[in-house]
């Protein structure tokens, strides 16, 4: 059996005033929505600056650590150094060749200390450039992603302020069109928009299907949905239907509306 609304007045009427009270409430139910998404897009970008940020440290950590360990290097040279000079000074008092070997050998292993210092040197400092590039490159990026977090709150802080103003409108608006309502038919819409995701409770057909579905209508009740003779709800759907024609009327007109407010 068919799903029929009481009618009250007539129905091209009814289905303007519904048309409208939907394209005002869909607007509502996407600022509302947006409000509430601004504070995880923002601790989205916020937990991606933290994370950037304890990247940056860790490079900056391991290039304090490489300076550290040059600077380790550098004062076992010197040391080494220090205990050339030492033994070299020692060989002018030897008695005997034993000592003479012996002090050349120390002399020998606290050269090739130094060349393993020198090596490990320049490989420090190979890994303090890199390291260093690589922490310029982070902080330019860090730097951009900070700028365009300042920058989206200001615009999101914008947008929220605008969005506002224009709910209060929109509220307004909605509350005129739900006066100009039967009762019964505006429970009805109540009723429908709560049941569905989306909130739309009142969907043009197109292409013989009520928008946002993908079941179509049957071509008697087609005809009588062009007629305008009756308002029909959609069996599978559950929602209020209007023609595409008559949609867009309405969309338009609201669209005009929606723009001279905005210039206001």
């Amino acid at each position: 059996m068919e799903n029929k609304i009481q009618e009250v007045g007539t129905v091209v009427d009814k289905l303007r005033v519904l048309y409208n009270l939907q394209l005002i409430d869909s607007r509502i139910d996407e600022i509302q929505n947006f409000r509430r998404n601004i504070p995880i897009e923002l601790r989205s970008l916020e937990e991606e600056l933290d994370q950037m940020k304890k990247k940056l440290e860790l490079f900056q950590k391991e290039i304090l650590s490489l300076k550290q360990n040059l600077d380790k290097r550098n004062k076992e040279i010197k040391s080494s150094e220090i205990l050339i000079k030492k033994y070299e000074k020692q060989k002018d008092n030897v008695r005997n060749n034993k000592e003479l070997y012996s002090l050349d050998k120390e002399i020998d292993y606290q050269k090739l200390e130094i060349q393993l210092s020198k090596k490990r040197i320049q490989e420090i400092n190979l890994n303090i450039q890199k390291n260093k590039e690589i922490l310029e490159k982070n902080e330019e990026i860090f730097k951009h992603k900070k700028e365009h977090l300042f920058h989206k709150k200001k615009e999101l802080n914008q947008i929220f302020l605008e969005n506002e103003k224009e709910e209060k409108i929109l509220l307004e608006k909605s509350n005129f069109f739900s006066k100009k309502v039967d009762n019964n038919l505006l429970k009805t819409y109540k009723k429908i928009r709560n049941g569905v995701k989306n909130g739309v409770a009142v969907a043009p057909v197109q292409r013989g299907a009520p928008l946002g579905s993908y079941l179509a209508i049957t071509p008697q009740k087609y005809s009588e949905l062009i007629q305008r003779k009756k308002l029909l709800i959609d069996e599978h759907s559950g929602r209020i239907l209007i023609d595409a024609e008559l949609a867009e009327e309405e969309k338009k007109k609201s669209f005009v509306f929606c723009s001279k407010k905005k210039k206001k």
